[in-house]
């Protein structure tokens, strides 16, 4: 990576385009965008703003992310996840720039026993699956050759609604909490997720060489249930001396907690092809969610 490359970040008020912000490599030039003033789903704006800054990498953080919502608002969602990243490829394509673009676990049916390589066959079980499948095949169909596609799992981090948040308001508000026991997969930290985009582009600064362009997983070491990861994140609360009104968290079924979409059983994705290309070492899930309570204090 060149010194003063142009990176385009898209989604740039959202969770994990801010902790970009806060990991830049010195020879980068972050630019962020975001609504209203730009829209993935508007081809024309988005081909005027990015070709005024030519940029060298377009990381497109932009999603429609709430699982629920996007099974009662389905065209906003296939606009967004389906079609948004396909008009940035068009224009990646003739800027010769790189695109990167944020996926998701959510691309897999979750029927697995073993973790998911690139490789296997998608088949989501929601809308917001299906959605963000398209704008993955929106992608590889465009005819741009040099992107990254990188499918990740249970974000959290700064700036943003997620799991650990919730489940620290809810401790601190609720006697009992009833959570989830019977879906697996793996949390992922959004500052490892920038750390391992870097690593793919070339721009981090122990990699000097960009990875083979194409699909990669990553998220944090390790496999959890929704329980699991909410019994760590009280027990890691707890040995800072964190004042907690919860008393009890009691694992439950998908069956006792109903919601409109239907989320994967199992989503656990290997990484082995991102660490073969980038030769990242990926810390545990645990580990990196103290390294974000210890940022977030």
């Amino acid at each position: 990576m060149n010194p003063h490359k142009k990176i385009a970040i898209i989604g740039g008020n959202g969770m994990l385009a801010s902790m970009f912000q806060h990991d830049v490599p010195a020879a980068l030039d972050l630019h962020l965008f975001d609504l209203p003033e730009f829209d993935i789903t508007n081809a024309e704006q988005i081909c005027s703003i990015l070709t005024a800054l030519t940029p060298a990498v377009i990381i497109n953080c932009a999603a429609f992310t709430q699982v629920d919502a996007c099974e009662t608002q389905q065209e906003i969602a296939f606009q967004v996840n389906g079609e948004g990243p396909g008009n940035l490829a068009r224009v990646a394509q003739q800027l010769g720039a790189v695109l990167v673009h944020i996926s998701t676990d959510f691309v897999f049916s979750g029927e697995s026993a073993t973790p998911y390589s690139e490789d296997d066959a998608t088949e989501p079980c929601s809308i917001y699956g299906q959605s963000k499948l398209k704008g993955e095949q929106a992608i590889r169909n465009s005819g741009l050759t040099d992107y990254y596609i990188v499918r990740t799992s249970w974000l959290y981090g700064p700036n943003g609604g997620n799991f650990v948040e919730t489940m620290i308001r809810l401790a601190d508000e609720r006697d009992e909490l009833a959570i989830v026991a019977d879906q697996s997969g793996t949390p992922t930290y959004t500052a490892d997720l920038v750390t391992a985009i870097w690593s793919l582009i070339g721009a981090s600064a122990d990699c000097n060489s960009v990875a083979p362009y194409g699909i990669y997983h990553y998220s944090n070491a390790g496999v959890c249930t929704w329980y699991d990861f909410a019994c760590e994140i009280i027990n890691q609360l707890r040995n800072e001396n964190t004042t907690l009104k919860v008393q009890q968290v009691k694992p439950i079924t998908t069956d006792e907690y109903p919601v409109p979409a239907k989320r994967p059983v199992y989503s656990v994705m290997s990484k082995q092809k991102i660490v073969a290309a980038t030769g990242m070492n990926i810390p545990p899930w645990q580990e990196s969610l103290k390294m974000y309570f210890e940022v977030r204090c």
